[in-house]
C-alpha cells in the first residue's frame, strides 16, 4: 500500500515535467508571436474608423503607446481617462497613444463608445485579429511602448494609470531623445 502511494505521488510531480521536456501533451495551434521586447515592432495594418488604412510603420519617428483593447473589457475601459491625460500632457512631442480595438465589428463598437466617451488619441480596428495574433495578445489590456525607431521597449498586461508622473516622465525622455 505505502509503495503504491509513493509511486503515485512520484506521478504527480514527474508527469508534468516530462510532459513539458517532451512538447506537451498537443502541438501548439498558433505561431508564436513575432512582437517581443527589444525587436521593431511588425509593421501591422489597421483600420481607422472612417475606413481607412493605417500601418503602424506610418507612426516611425514617434512614441507609440499601443493599446489593444475591447468595450466589454472593464480594465480597458477604466485606463482610458488616463491615456486622455497622458496625450493631452504630451501634445506637441513625438509621441502618440493608439487604442487598437480587437472586436470583429470594431468600427462600430469604437464609434457608439466614443460617443459617449470622447476621447481624443487615435483609435483603430484590428477586426480581423492580425495585429492582435501577430503581437500575441490574449489579455486585455495589453499595451506595447514603441520608440521612435520603432523598437518595442515595453509590454504591459493589464489596466493602468497611464498619467502617473514617472511614466509621463519617462515617455516624455523618449520623445525627446
Amino acid at each position: 500500500m505505502r509503495r503504491a502511494l509513493f509511486l503515485m505521488i512520484s506521478l504527480c510531480f514527474f508527469m508534468p515535467a516530462f510532459q513539458a521536456s517532451a512538447g506537451g501533451s498537443r502541438p501548439s495551434a498558433e505561431p508564436p508571436p513575432v512582437a517581443k521586447v527589444g525587436a521593431v515592432a511588425p509593421d501591422v495594418t489597421l483600420q481607422s474608423l472612417d475606413g481607412k488604412t493605417v500601418s503602424l510603420s506610418h507612426f516611425r519617428g514617434k512614441v507609440v503607446v499601443l493599446n489593444f483593447w475591447a468595450t466589454w473589457c472593464p480594465p480597458c475601459k477604466a485606463e482610458m481617462p488616463s491615456m486622455e491625460r497622458l496625450h493631452q500632457g504630451l501634445k506637441g512631442e513625438d509621441f502618440v497613444v493608439i487604442a487598437v480595438n480587437v472586436e470583429a465589428d470594431g468600427v462600430e463598437v469604437a464609434k457608439d463608445f466614443l460617443k459617449n466617451n470622447p476621447y481624443t488619441f487615435s483609435f483603430l480596428v484590428d477586426a480581423e485579429a492580425e495585429a492582435q495574433e501577430t503581437f500575441g495578445v490574449f489579455r486585455f489590456p495589453e499595451t506595447f511602448i514603441i520608440n521612435k525607431d520603432g523598437v518595442i521597449l515595453n509590454h504591459i498586461i493589464g489596466g493602468r494609470e497611464w498619467d502617473e508622473s514617472t511614466t509621463v516622465e519617462y515617455l516624455k525622455f523618449l520623445a525627446k531623445g
